[in-house]
């Protein structure tokens, strides 16, 4: 073999050489890229998950929370809100309702509330309608319909038509400024001028004894309500 000939065969044993060099670099670099974009997306997926973790504990932390829980419970929370089991009664909408008494003032709103329809018959009889709706912050002891009717309906007639007595039962049931169910425990006296007594607590009420309060705390424009489920009556001068 001539000098040229081998310097050109060590030439392409050289060349051949890089070649293979050159593949398997970039056979490491391909492997490497692909195991890099790997690591990269499992890092990726994990930077997805991993607020999902802290969100997840956040969240179970609000539900366990218990001052989350006390505030719920909490009776002060329900402060202003109206109390009794007869509350269930008053229509959700309307002029009857609690939001639209709360837009009248207390003889209007009464005339709304179908609980209340033979209080109303008795005010208009004693012709105080507008003196209550008149009143300026007054707390009203407001009998149901079946209050009335424990009354025997002679007797019941004939208080309608004696409108001297009428009118004291009926500002019997009212006092001077707007008591809340807190302040309610205690002796108020009344417009007709006598005092009624209430005992209790918490939404457990009873006015002189034998008048419970079925839904307390109706607010009207002018008055706060209590309804009660029997007639008061003022005692004898």
């Amino acid at each position: 073999m001539t000098t040229s000939a081998r310097v050109r065969a060590v030439a392409a044993l050289l060349a051949a050489g890089a070649l293979s060099l050159s593949l398997t670099a970039c056979g490491g670099d391909d492997d490497g890229g692909y195991s890099n974009s790997a690591a990269q997306g499992g890092g990726s997926g994990g930077a997805a998950a991993a607020p999902a973790a802290p969100a997840n504990a956040a969240n179970a932390a609000g539900a366990a929370n218990p001052a989350g829980a006390a505030g719920a419970a909490n009776p002060a929370g329900a402060a202003g809100q109206p109390f009794g089991a007869a509350c269930a009664a008053v229509p959700p909408n309307g002029a009857g309702s609690f939001s639209g008494m709360a837009q009248d003032p207390v003889a209007t709103a009464a005339s709304n509330n179908p609980l209340l329809s033979t209080l109303v018959t008795a005010v208009k009889a004693a012709g105080l309608v507008d003196t209550l709706n008149s009143a300026k912050d007054i707390t009203v002891y407001a009998p149901t319909n079946e209050a009335f009717a424990k009354i025997p309906k002679a007797t019941l007639d004939a208080v309608l038509a004696d409108k001297a007595k009428l009118t004291a039962i009926l500002t019997y049931h009212v006092s001077p400024g707007g008591t809340a169910p807190t302040a309610l425990p205690g002796m108020h006296k009344t417009l007709q001028g006598g005092q009624l007594t209430v005992a209790g607590s918490g939404q457990n009420f009873t006015v002189n004894g034998n008048s419970k309060v079925l839904c307390g705390n109706v607010k009207t424009a002018n008055a706060t309500v209590y309804i009660v489920d029997t007639v008061l009556m003022p005692p004898a001068s």
